[in-house]
């Protein structure tokens, strides 16, 4: 594969991790909803084929007439797969259960690494004007999460405060050196953000422990606690900070946003 060029645009973020219900899409939306409450422009990118995070957007999956399924499978332009949410400054390329044979149809597709990349970097892009983009991986590590990778420019991990958590980083990790290698020699890890965290729990303190111990100052400050309220604004199609905007984990992720922020600001500045 070709090294790709990084033009000047919004930064792309990818999140992911293969195992299944580590708060991987509830992270993707509520951390685009804290951003946009910082003043910044998202689109969320929806590419798992459950589209959990287009339900959590409001964007019901008979209101999805084209999706990224389009973008990367039909090559559709941005301009018909983007969808505004209720949230203003923040909209989504939804997701549909068809994703779930792209890698099939892909398969012969010379290109198939990096059709998310190209649909990201159309022309039309400039129009949008976007801050970040924030990509929902599947829980595989599949041909759509390679497309994540190779379109990003650094992958956010969530890691879920339970036993096992870090046995598939590991692997997750090796994924990304063999992206780096092949074809997106700029991909970095944004780091390991601690989820469904209980400091009442010592399992989740020992997780934390191990991860720091593990993987250094990957790992946030912030960490996104075992909340009700998290667990219950789906259900409403809302961010938990649109849902309950003084709840434990909007708080938490109003903090990780701009834990994240600031680490992009210092870098800029140097």
């Amino acid at each position: 594969m070709s090294d790709l060029s990084r033009p000047m645009g919004p930064r792309i973020i990818a999140v992911a991790n293969q195992k299944g219900g580590v708060g991987k899409t509830t992270t993707t939306i509520n951390l685009a909803a804290a951003m946009v409450e910082c003043g910044l422009r998202v689109l969320v990118v929806d590419l798992d084929p459950q589209g959990n995070a287009s339900t959590g957007l409001g964007i019901a999956a008979s209101e999805r007439e084209l999706t990224s399924y389009d973008l990367l499978v039909e090559e559709a332009p941005l301009s018909d797969v983007i969808r505004a949410t209720d949230i203003e400054d923040l909209c989504i390329i939804p997701s549909t259960v068809d994703l779930s044979s792209a890698d099939i149809e892909l398969f012969t597709n010379e290109k198939r690494s990096f059709l998310l990349h190209d649909g990201l970097r159309q022309t039309a892009m400039d129009e949008y004007d976007w801050d970040y983009i924030l990509i929902d991986c599947p829980p595989s590590l599949n041909l759509l999460t390679v497309n994540a990778m190779v379109a990003a420019h650094s992958v956010l991990i969530p890691l879920q405060s339970e036993f096992f958590a870090l046995e598939g980083v590991s692997q997750l990790m090796m994924t990304i050196r063999d992206v780096r290698q092949s074809a997106n020699p700029g991909l970095r890890i944004e780091g390991v953000v601690l989820t469904m965290f209980d400091r009442r729990n010592n399992l989740s303190l020992q997780v934390e422990e191990d991860a720091r111990d593990n993987l250094g100052d990957l790992v946030f400050e912030t960490k996104i606690p075992r909340n009700v309220r998290v667990s219950e604004a789906p259900s409403f199609a809302l961010p938990v900070l649109s849902y309950d905007t003084n709840s434990l984990g909007a708080r938490a992720y109003r903090a990780l946003a701009e834990e994240m922020l600031g680490k992009h600001q210092n870098v800029a500045a140097q």
